[in-house]
C-alpha cells in the first residue's frame, strides 16, 4: 500500500480494536472490553451499538455477552448456533442413554458458568434423577463439565474466563484466584481427556458437598467444531451404584464416541 501522508481515523481504529478482541476472546462483557482496551464504557457502548447496527457483533440474550457475528468469523456459522447444535446432538444423546442407562447433559459456556442446553434425562432409565433443567447453571471451576470446557478451550478464552471469575466476589469462584492450583487441575484434565468433579463438589453451584450433597459423580468430555470447543457432554451417576473406575470401563467409551459423533456432524 502507498505511504499516504494522512492520519488514521481514531474512531475506526477503536472499533477495529474492539472487534478484534471479540473475535479472539469469543465472548466479552462491557466490563471485560473496558479492561482489555482501556476505553471508557461510554465510548465502548457507542462502538458496540455501531458494530451491532452493521451486523458485525451481536449480544447474547442469556447473559448479555457480546460476540462477533458468525458471518465475519473464519468458520461455519452453524457451529455457533446452539439450536443447530442441540438438533445435531439430540439423537446421539438418545442413543447414549440407551447404551449406558445413566443420564447426560449438553452444556454451553456463558460468561461465568456453563449452562444446560439439552439433556436426555427423560429418556434415561434413571429418569427420576433430577438433572438440568434447560438453563440450569453449572459451576465452571468445580464441576466436571466446567473443568472439561476450561481445559480444552483456547488459551485466550480460558484466560479471559479465569480472569473474569477471579474478579468475582462469588465464593463459588474462589479457585480462580489460585492460578497454580487451577492450572494443575486443568493439565490433569487434558492428560486424562475428560473432566471430573472437585472432591468437595456436590452439585450445588456455591455450596460444598458438606452442605449439599447430591450423592452423584460425573465425567465430561468436550464437543469440538473443528479445532474449537463449543460445548461439553457429561454423564452423571449415583455414587452408591457405581464407582468412577466402573463408569470409565463400562460407559466412558460410549460417552467419548457420542462426543465424536456430535463433533463430526457439526463439521459435516
Amino acid at each position: 500500500m502507498r505511504d499516504y501522508q494522512v492520519k488514521s481515523i481514531r474512531a475506526l481504529d477503536r472499533g477495529i480494536e474492539v472487534l478484534a478482541h471479540l473475535q479472539k476472546s469469543r465472548t466479552a462483557s462491557l466490563h471485560d472490553l473496558h479492561l482489555a482496551t482501556g476505553l471508557p464504557k461510554a465510548t465502548l457502548t457507542r462502538i458496540l451499538v455501531t458494530l451491532e447496527g452493521h451486523g458485525l457483533i451481536w449480544q447474547r440474550l442469556a447473559d448479555g455477552a457480546f460476540m462477533a457475528s458468525h458471518t465475519f468469523l473464519p468458520r461455519s456459522p452453524q457451529i455457533h448456533d446452539e439450536g443447530f447444535l442441540v438438533e445435531v446432538a439430540a439423537p446421539v444423546l438418545e442413543r447414549l442413554c440407551q447404551q449406558v442407562n445413566w443420564p447426560s447433559v449438553l452444556a454451553a459456556p456463558r460468561l461465568t458458568h456453563m449452562e444446560v442446553i439439552e439433556t436426555n434425562r427423560p429418556r434415561s432409565y434413571f429418569s427420576h434423577l433430577a438433572l438440568g433443567p434447560i438453563g440450569f447453571r453449572i459451576n465452571m471451576l468445580r464441576s466436571a463439565t466446567g473443568r472439561a470446557y476450561l481445559a480444552f478451550c483456547g488459551e485466550d478464552e480460558r484466560q479471559a474466563i479465569l480472569h473474569r471469575l477471579a474478579c468475582s466476589a462469588d465464593s463459588a469462584n474462589a479457585r480462580a484466584r489460585q492460578p497454580s492450583v487451577m492450572e494443575k487441575v486443568l493439565e490433569e484434565t487434558r492428560q486424562r481427556g475428560y473432566g471430573t468433579r472437585a472432591d468437595d463438589f456436590g452439585g450445588h453451584f456455591e455450596k460444598t458437598r458438606r452442605d449439599v450433597d447430591d450423592q452423584r459423580d460425573s465425567v465430561a468430555v468436550p464437543i469440538w467444531a473443528g479445532e474449537e470447543v463449543i460445548a461439553v457432554l457429561n454423564l452423571t451417576w449415583v455414587i452408591k451404584a457405581a464407582t468412577l473406575a466402573q463408569i470409565l470401563k463400562t460407559c466412558m467409551p460410549h460417552v467419548t464416541l457420542a462426543s465424536r459423533q456430535i463433533s463430526m456432524k457439526l463439521a459435516a
